[in-house]
């Protein structure tokens, strides 16, 4: 079925139409999408899967303005991707598209709430928004109490709490979460995705997830699987709204 027929005039929050991505030329290139269809909807919450070298990640690469097809269309929020300048698309990934590492990447010796200050700065946000934002946010996930804490003095989860919150500080249309729960135990990986979820579901953010493991893929709403840079699986799992359906 496609979903783009159900939404009318409706447009996704990210389309990619026969989108390829190569890597070198002649017998050595590496075809690392080979034509892929894909919308993601405002709202949803997709987690992407499939072994290493199916595809997902240079995908996930391309969705979040870190790089640009070899050919095909990518359109986010309507805006053609590949018409855009090196600086149109800073200011894309700065302003619209909030992103999530396994790494958490937190600056050391630094507190909590400056960490989450810091896409504000770079967005040229007045200090007194800037905090009043970053302390927002860390109430978001659950951290209003931590916002003078350095990364040592948190656990990992707490750690990876302080990145969501650093990616939700901008208010962006998509969240690009890339194996979020992959440095984490079992229990502080439920608690995160259980966060992800309650952001999905109370606040509407839109998030599309990397995952290597199917107990995490379950908390999203949908499951996208790659094989060999082609899109195998998109599905729906657990409780979604009437008429809403997978894109390819």
């Amino acid at each position: 079925m496609d979903a783009r027929k159900d939404r009318g005039e409706e447009v996704p929050a990210v389309r990619l139409d026969r989108v390829t991505r190569v890597f070198g030329r002649g017998e050595t290139a590496v075809h690392a999408l080979k034509g892929i269809d894909l919308d993601v909807w405002d709202g949803d919450f997709a987690a992407v899967m499939g072994s290493s070298g199916s595809g997902k990640s240079t995908c996930m690469n391309i969705i979040g303005c870190l790089d640009q097809p070899t050919s095909g269309s990518y359109r986010f929020e309507g805006i053609e991707v590949g018409s855009l300048s090196s600086d149109q698309l800073a200011l894309l990934r700065r302003h619209r598209i909030g992103f999530v590492f396994q790494g958490f990447n937190l600056i050391a010796r630094t507190s909590a709430v400056e960490n989450v200050e810091l896409p504000l700065i770079y967005q040229r946000v007045p200090r007194r928004e800037r905090r009043a934002r970053a302390l927002e946010a860390l109430d978001m996930v659950g951290l209003s109490d931590r916002g003078t804490h350095q990364p040592n003095e948190l656990s990992g989860g707490q750690q990876q709490r302080v990145a969501i919150a650093r990616a939700l500080v901008t208010r962006p249309r998509l969240v690009v979460a890339d194996e979020p729960t992959g440095n984490l135990d079992s229990s502080t990986s439920v608690e995160v995705m259980e966060l992800l979820t309650r952001l999905n579901d109370e606040q509407g953010i839109t998030i599309v997830m990397v995952t290597h493991e199917p107990d995490m893929a379950a908390f999203a709403g949908r499951v996208v699987e790659f094989l060999d840079g082609a899109v195998t699986r998109d599905s729906l799992i657990g409780s979604t709204p009437p008429g809403v359906g997978p894109s390819v």
